[in-house]
């Protein structure tokens, strides 16, 4: 494993202190979905169902609000952004323990809407910190503290919702948003590189945003139709054998092991495809279910497939940063934002489907075979809009 090439890129001008900065500004969404579970369930007392809603409506609001967000960072800047998403994000989440069911549910779109898009922002910060020919390692860099911050966020934030209250919790997402968002907005990192060109005309959207664009796009989407089934899954593995409070340790593994693939991925000199990541993670999920009835079964088999997790996420990055032009940056983010978003909306219920007809093992094969048929839908509209091109990047 060759670390040489993340010292180097750690060692640019703004990286480390922006990447530390992107790491605990991203925890507090991290911890989002767990909190609002918890506050609508337990505490509002209406039921996992109801929690479930506010939680969908909530990723329509995101699924929507991404692009909106990057499209007003190209054109406006990203302090003309922060000010409208953290204003809207700290406003709802200081007052949520005020509200009643409905207006939680309401309001839950609202803040997906013009909420901060922190996942997307860290890409695009760390895109435009380092040259063109860095980013494989640098998007690698993001991807891990991405994995990072899923594993401390949920977990603080449930300590806090079960030591004080979920009404605690809550306003303690608005105080770390409105910390994290003053301190992005005090720093005002560059949106764009300093050697790329952003003279003349503006391109019009569907003059790129076609072809291969489309294509990793699409991947995305079923990275994490992918990623959101095996989660459903693994909780239904788990609950099946009265294994619940081994969730830590699973969920743990997974990190680790997509943590273990993006530093593999950010030192090779020759990367895999984003397709042919998709094709491996979709391949890897299906014999999952063999470990169902068993903790340690189940960890190790769910490690190959999450090796991929982090590479593909930084090569999905890696690719839109170069196909899209710099001053729709924050748009073609927006929109890989969206597709992620997507996926998950997709995953998690298609996955509890299977589940109740099958079990936890027909859970992991059936959003496993999706993840390889969305890989062939990528692959057929890349290559038919770019006949003349390689159907996706290669790296």
């Amino acid at each position: 494993m060759n670390l040489a090439p993340f010292k180097h890129v750690l060692m640019l001008p703004g990286v480390r202190p922006l990447a530390l900065l992107m790491f605990f500004a991203r925890m507090p969404p991290a911890a989002t979905g767990v909190i609002l579970t918890l506050h609508v369930a337990v505490t509002l007392d209406k039921g996992y169902g109801a929690a479930g809603l506010v939680g969908a409506v909530g990723t329509i609001g995101m699924g929507l609000g991404a692009p909106l967000m990057g499209r007003l960072i190209d054109e406006r800047g990203l302090r003309a952004m922060l000010a409208v998403s953290v204003t809207a994000s700290a406003a709802f989440w200081l007052t949520a323990p005020l509200m009643g069911y409905w207006t939680l549910l309401i309001t839950s779109f609202g803040v997906g809407l013009l909420g901060v898009p922190m996942m997307s922002i860290g890409r695009q910060v760390i895109t435009a910190l380092v040259p063109e020919h860095q980013r494989r390692v640098a998007l690698s860099v993001d991807s891990i503290s991405v994995e990072l911050s899923f594993m401390g966020g949920p977990a603080l934030g449930v300590f806090v919702a079960t030591k004080f209250s979920t009404n605690a919790a809550l306003m303690f997402i608005g105080v770390s948003t409105l910390v994290a968002g003053v301190l992005l907005y005090w720093a005002n990192p560059p949106m764009i590189h300093e050697d790329e060109v952003v003279d003349g005309p503006k391109p019009r959207v569907f003059e790129w945003l076609r072809g291969r664009i489309v294509g990793v796009l699409i991947v995305c989407v079923g990275a994490t139709v992918c990623l959101a089934g095996m989660e459903v899954s693994a909780i239904a593995s788990l609950e099946r054998i009265g294994k619940e409070s081994w969730l830590g340790v699973v969920f743990f593994a997974m990190c680790a092991a997509s943590i273990a693939g993006g530093l593999v991925y950010g030192g090779v000199k020759k990367a895999p495809s984003v397709l042919l990541l998709l094709v491996v993670m979709a391949a890897l999920e299906i014999p999952v279910g063999l470990g169902d009835g068993s903790v340690l079964w189940l960890c190790l088999l769910l490690v190959p497939m999450n090796l991929t997790c982090a590479p593909l996420i930084a090569a999905s990055g890696e690719h839109i940063s170069r196909l899209a032009p710099p001053t729709a940056r924050g748009l073609v983010i927006g929109l890989q934002g969206s597709a992620f978003t997507m996926g998950n909306a997709i995953g998690a219920p298609l996955a509890g489907v299977a589940i109740d007809h099958g079990g936890a093992p027909l859970g992991f094969a059936v959003v496993g075979v999706v993840g390889l048929l969305v890989a062939a839908v990528a692959w057929v509209l890349a290559r038919q809009h770019d006949r003349e091109q390689n159907p996706l990047p290669v790296g």
